[in-house]
C-alpha cells in the first residue's frame, strides 16, 4: 500500500503538531520535534502494511519519535518558556472582554499541556493519544499495551492531572 506523504501530512499535520506541543514546551524545540517526526514519518510510510489505521500507524511513528526527543532534551535540559504560548492573543479588532477571554483560554490550555508534560511518558502519551480522541483499543495499538492496561493508565494519569491542576491553582 503506497500512501503519498503530502496526503498525509495535509491530513494529519495538525494531529502531529499537537504531539509534539504535547512533548515540548519551547516553540523552537517543538519546530525541530515537528521535523522530526515528519521526517520519521516520511521514511515510515514505505513500511506501512495497513495491519491498523494510516492514523494509528503515524501516531505510533511520532510517539516513538517524541520519546526520543524527550530523552535527548533530558540529558541537554534547555530553559522552558510557556510565557510565549501564553501570549499569543492577537488582534487589534477584538474587544478587550472577547481578549481577556481568549487569554484566560490560552492560560488554562497551557497550563494543562504543562501538566500533562509534568506526567511519566507512558502516563503522556496515553493522555496525549486519548484527547486526540483515539479508542483505548487503538491506543494499546500504539502504545504496544494491552486495552486493559490503557484504562489504568489513563485513570491515573487523569487523577495525577487533577491533583496537578489544583495545586497550582492553589499556589
Amino acid at each position: 500500500m503506497t500512501l503519498s506523504f503530502n496526503q498525509v501530512f495535509e491530513q494529519y499535520a495538525g494531529l502531529l503538531a499537537r504531539v509534539a506541543a504535547s512533548y515540548e514546551a519551547v516553540p523552537a524545540l517543538q519546530q525541530e520535534l515537528l521535523q522530526e517526526i515528519c521526517l520519521a514519518v516520511w521514511q515510515g510510510l514505505k513500511r506501512f502494511e495497513g495491519n491498523s489505521s494510516i492514523k494509528t500507524y503515524i501516531l505510533r511513528i511520532a510517539h516513538n519519535r517524541a520519546v526520543t526527543h524527550v530523552s535527548v532534551q533530558m540529558r541537554h535540559p534547555k530553559f522552558d518558556d510557556i510565557d510565549d504560548m501564553v501570549e499569543k492573543a492577537q488582534g487589534d479588532d477584538i474587544s478587550r472582554h472577547s481578549m481577556e477571554s481568549v487569554i484566560a483560554n490560552q492560560r488554562s490550555a497551557a497550563r494543562l499541556v504543562a501538566a500533562v508534560r509534568a506526567l511519566p511518558i507512558a502516563s503522556r502519551q496515553v493522555v496525549g493519544l486519548s484527547l486526540e480522541g483515539l479508542s483505548y483499543k487503538e491506543i494499546a495499538e500504539t502504545c504496544g499495551m494491552t486495552t486493559s492496561n490503557v484504562g489504568v493508565v489513563l485513570t491515573r494519569a487523569k487523577q495525577q492531572l487533577q491533583r496537578l491542576m489544583e495545586t497550582e491553582i492553589n499556589e
